[in-house]
């Protein structure tokens, strides 16, 4: 059995996972169904029925083993970059505050921006500050204001960040949610030079065309 087990639906969030665990270097199998056919056990897995999610088959000393789940893409990757030190993924000391600051920013207030641009839901201007994601055009100044001044999520290395923030605007910019900026695009283009991203892209892209043939 490998370390990991990775359960994701070809066309969704689970894209964003697979990058983190490529960049990890993590040794995993994969439970790939439809919204149509889940597996029995995957409401006891994640209750909200949604991908991704992960199993994590941790060794006891006694040889036992210790199953821990985790959900929600920023979660399955920050934890695999801690479960793989030596990948480098993990921001360092200087790096810590942005790291979080944008990963959190682009699973929080980006993500939630861009649904409701997407579902025309409307915020009076008066209550944005309710809303928490303030406004899109707002959400995308902020993020643009950084990436205007700093190659990466954290700063100037690419770290386990990028691959949640950076799912975020490859997909942006690619289906139009997301206004294309010089710096959303260059980010873009940076991100998606890495040969994690090409392995794990390859993979989903197959598991997608052969969705859509069956």
């Amino acid at each position: 059995m490998a370390e990991f087990t990775f359960y994701t639906v070809a066309m969704s969030r689970g894209q964003i996972s697979r990058w983190a665990l490529h960049e990890a270097g993590a040794d995993y199998d994969q439970v790939v169904f439809d919204w149509a056919k889940r597996p029995d056990n995957f409401t006891a897995i994640n209750p909200m029925n949604k991908v991704p999610a992960l199993v994590h088959h941790h060794a006891q000393e006694d040889g036992s083993r210790h199953d821990h789940v985790i959900t929600e893409a920023a979660a399955i990757n920050h934890y695999l970059a801690e479960t793989h030190p030596d990948a480098g993924l993990l921001p360092d000391a200087h790096e810590k505050a942005a790291y979080f600051r944008w990963m959190f920013f682009a699973a929080g207030p980006i993500e939630q921006a861009v649904i409701a641009a997407a579902m025309d839901w409307k915020v009076p201007e008066e209550r944005t500050a309710m809303a928490g994601f303030g406004s899109l055009d707002l959400a995308l100044s902020a993020m643009d204001s950084w990436l205007s001044k700093n190659d990466f999520a954290a700063g100037n290395r690419f770290t386990m960040a990028d691959t949640y923030v950076g799912s975020q605007f490859v997909w942006g910019l690619r289906f139009g949610s997301i206004p294309e900026t010089p710096a959303f695009k260059a980010y873009v283009e940076r991100c998606t030079q890495r040969a994690a991203y090409a392995e794990a892209n390859a993979i989903d892209a197959a598991l997608i065309e052969e969705a859509a043939s069956s």
